[in-house]
C-alpha cells in the first residue's frame, strides 16, 4: 500500500492531456521533477496556490481602483504571463508555417475549410486551419494575437477543472467503499483495458458516478456575469422583498454583477430531496422531476453552466473524466489517508481540497492506493 497526493498526480496528468489535445505540446508534467519545462513553470507561477495573500490583495479584489497598484505577486504573474504568450507565439508560428507550406506544396494557395485533414487534431491546429481557410470571410478571421490568447484559456480551463472533478470523485469513492466496489465490478466486466469512447459511454453506473460527482462537487462553485443593459430577470418562484412587497422578477441595471451559485443550486434540497448533500449515484436512475428545470447545458446540473456562454469544452471533459476513472478504479483501490472530517474545500477559481491543520502545505488529497483485489 502506497500513500500519494492524488491531487498533484491528477493535476500533472490533466496538464499533459490538455497540452497534447489542446495544441500538440508536451508539458512532460509526469516526467521526473528535475526536468524543466518553461511553459509549465510559467503556468505554475500563475496558478501557485501557496502565493501569499495580503491586505492589499483583499482590497484589490474588492475595490477596482486598487487593482492597478503593483505588488510582488502581480509582477511575477505578469512575467509568467508574458512568457506563456511568447511560447504561444512560437507554437503558432511553427504550426502556421507548416500548414502554409503544405498548402503551397499542393498548389492550393489556402486550405478550404472542408478539406481539413486528420493528421493533426489538436485544438490549436484546427483553429489555425479554420482561420487560414481561403473560404473564410475576412471579417471572421482572427488576428495572431487573438489566436495566441486562446492558449492560456485552453490550459487553465482544460486541466484544473478536470483534475478537481476526478480528485473529488476518488474522495467520494474512498469514503463510500460500497460504491467504489460496485463501480469497479462494472468496469472489470469490460473485456479491455483501453475501451473506445462508445464503450465508456455505455457504462451506466460510471455515468451515474460522473453525474453525482459533478452535482455534489462542481469544479467551479460560482460564476459571475455582468449585465450589458437594463433588464428584468423572471423568477421561478415569487419572493417577498424587504418592504413586504411580493415580486416575481428582479430588475437589474447595466453594469450590475450577478453571481451564479452553481454549487448551491446543485445541492438544493427543494430540488434533490433531504439527501441532497449525500453522494448517492443511484439517484440518477430516476432523477427528480424538479431537476429538469435547471438550465444547464448538460445533465440537469449547473456545473457546465448554460446558454451561449456555457462551457465549450464540456464534452471533452466528460470523456476525459470517464477515461481516467475507468483506468484508475479498475486497477486500484483508494482509501483516504486522513479522517474525512479533516478534508475541506478551498475555492479560488477551482474548488480544491485542503487538509485542516496542514494549510501551509497547500492543496492536497492524501490517499492510500493498492492494486485492486480479485
Amino acid at each position: 500500500m502506497t500513500q500519494i497526493d492524488i491531487l498533484e498526480g491528477l493535476n500533472q496528468m490533466a496538464l499533459d492531456v490538455i497540452g497534447l489535445a489542446g495544441f500538440g505540446y508536451s508539458f512532460d508534467a509526469l516526467a521526473p521533477s528535475g526536468k524543466n519545462n518553461p511553459l509549465r513553470s510559467a503556468l505554475n507561477e500563475i496558478l501557485n496556490p501557496a502565493a501569499p495573500s495580503s491586505r492589499l490583495a483583499l482590497i484589490q479584489a474588492s475595490i477596482p481602483f486598487f487593482q492597478w497598484v503593483p505588488n510582488q505577486r502581480k509582477r511575477k504573474v505578469l512575467v509568467a504571463r508574458q512568457s506563456m504568450l511568447q511560447i504561444g507565439a512560437e507554437l503558432l508560428a511553427q504550426k502556421k508555417a507548416a500548414l502554409l507550406t503544405a498548402s503551397e506544396n499542393e498548389g492550393k494557395g489556402g486550405i478550404p475549410s472542408n478539406e481539413i485533414d486528420g493528421s493533426e487534431r489538436d485544438l490549436l491546429t484546427l483553429l489555425i486551419k479554420a482561420n487560414i481557410a481561403n473560404d473564410l470571410p475576412e471579417n471572421q478571421r482572427l488576428s495572431d494575437d487573438e489566436v495566441i490568447a486562446q492558449i492560456p484559456t485552453f490550459i487553465i480551463a482544460g486541466h484544473e477543472t478536470s483534475a478537481s472533478a476526478v480528485t473529488w470523485c476518488l474522495f467520494a469513492l474512498s469514503i463510500n467503499v460500497n460504491i467504489q466496489d460496485k463501480l469497479r465490478k462494472e468496469l472489470r466486466a469490460v473485456s479491455t483495458e483501453t475501451p473506445t469512447m462508445d464503450e465508456l459511454m455505455a457504462l451506466p453506473y460510471l455515468d451515474c458516478v460522473l453525474r453525482e460527482t459533478l452535482r455534489l462537487y462542481p469544479p467551479v462553485a460560482t460564476s459571475a456575469r455582468q449585465a450589458m443593459k437594463d433588464d428584468v430577470i423572471p423568477l421561478n418562484k415569487p419572493y417577498v422583498d424587504t418592504q413586504g412587497n411580493i415580486s416575481d422578477s428582479i430588475q437589474i441595471r447595466a453594469g450590475d454583477h450577478i453571481i451564479i451559485p452553481i454549487a448551491a443550486i446543485n445541492q438544493m434540497k427543494e430540488i434533490w430531496g433531504d439527501d441532497a448533500e449525500e453522494f448517492r449515484p443511484e439517484r440518477w436512475d430516476s432523477p427528480p422531476s424538479a431537476a429538469t428545470g435547471i438550465p444547464g447545458v448538460w445533465g440537469n446540473v449547473l456545473s457546465f453552466l448554460g446558454g451561449p456562454r456555457a462551457c465549450i469544452g464540456y464534452r471533452f471533459g466528460l470523456v476525459e473524466f470517464k477515461a481516467l476513472v475507468f483506468t484508475l478504479v479498475r486497477a486500484f483501490e483508494f482509501e483516504l489517508a486522513v479522517p474525512k472530517e479533516q478534508v475541506t474545500k478551498k475555492s479560488l477559481v477551482v474548488v480544491k481540497p485542503v487538509i485542516i491543520g496542514r494549510g501551509e502545505k497547500g492543496n492536497q488529497m492524501p490517499m492510500f492506493i493498492r492494486p485492486a483485489r480479485g
